[in-house]
């Protein structure tokens, strides 16, 4: 596989080898801990401990950065949203206003606008990290397994485990076009013009599309020709027993959730604010 394809890559690290049901429950935890609360220590927390995972699970930057850009620019597009929209949202949700530039009319720019605008892009910064160590880290048909243990249907659990092994698929056949119409001259690197690239590429999609929609029709088929689905329930060739690093994984999760609860509480609500 290529290293820069974004799915599953193998490894013997300690996140490779931990439960997928563990690390899909502390993902879902932390996550939701991290949605519900502005609490800026605990986002940073949880930001640096992602990051560090990042380090635990050997996972290199050309295997995440294109994803890692595109979420970025998203991200900064949202936050200039929020500004554009309501610039002022800062100082009505924690009451106070300390002025840093006076602008024009309504766009001001305030110590508490700049507080929120921090926080949310700390909520990206913990989430994303999170997602991305436990796509790499994770077998698929692991994830499935995980998934069905959790109650969800083993169909739908088939479907997820054959999309996050089909990714990888379409990025292989994508960089594989992308460099045969390279070598029939056509420029789609960053050396060639925007107009060049984006062109390029929409000759590329279409033909992935149909292909991909092919691919989908002959597995559906052979998976209905295997009589797929004709039993409640199935077995799971890769599903593990829990370890006690598992449980510990689940425990840790569970804590970070039972923090932002106790966060509630001394904060009096879900923000943290250091202004009062």
């Amino acid at each position: 596989m290529n290293q820069q394809t974004l799915g599953y890559h193998p490894g013997n690290t300690f996140l490779h080898r931990l439960n997928a049901t563990a690390k899909l429950l502390f993902l879902l935890l932390v996550t939701i801990a991290t949605m519900t609360t502005y609490d800026t220590r605990f986002l940073a927390f949880v930001g640096i401990t992602s990051m560090l995972l990042f380090k635990l699970g050997n996972i290199q930057w050309h295997q995440i950065s294109f994803v890692v850009k595109f979420i970025l620019f998203f991200s900064v597009l949202n936050i200039l949203a929020i500004y554009l929209f309501e610039p002022e949202y800062g100082v009505s949700l924690y009451g106070t206003r300390h002025v840093i530039w006076e602008g024009w009319g309504r766009f001001t720019l305030t110590q508490e606008e700049c507080f929120y605008l921090g926080n949310v892009a700390l909520k990206y910064f913990s989430t994303i990290p999170l997602a991305l160590t436990f796509l790499l880290t994770t077998n698929p048909s692991s994830f499935a397994s995980s998934l069905s243990k959790l109650g969800v249907s083993y169909k739908i659990s088939y479907a997820v485990a054959l999309a996050l092994r089909y990714i990888p698929d379409i990025q292989e056949e994508f960089f594989s076009i992308s460099q045969a119409q390279q070598a029939r001259g056509l420029e789609m690197s960053k050396k060639g013009k925007i107009s060049q690239r984006i062109k390029g590429m929409s000759q590329i999609l279409l033909p992935l599309i149909f292909s991909s929609l092919d691919r989908i029709e002959t597995i559906s088929t052979a998976m209905e020709l295997r009589r797929f689905g004709q039993k409640k329930k199935r077995t799971w060739y890769v599903a593990e027993p829990f370890k006690a690093s598992d449980y510990l994984v689940i425990v840790l999760g569970i804590s970070l959730f039972g923090m932002t609860l106790l966060l509630f509480h001394l904060n009096g609500g879900r923000f943290y604010n250091p202004f009062q």
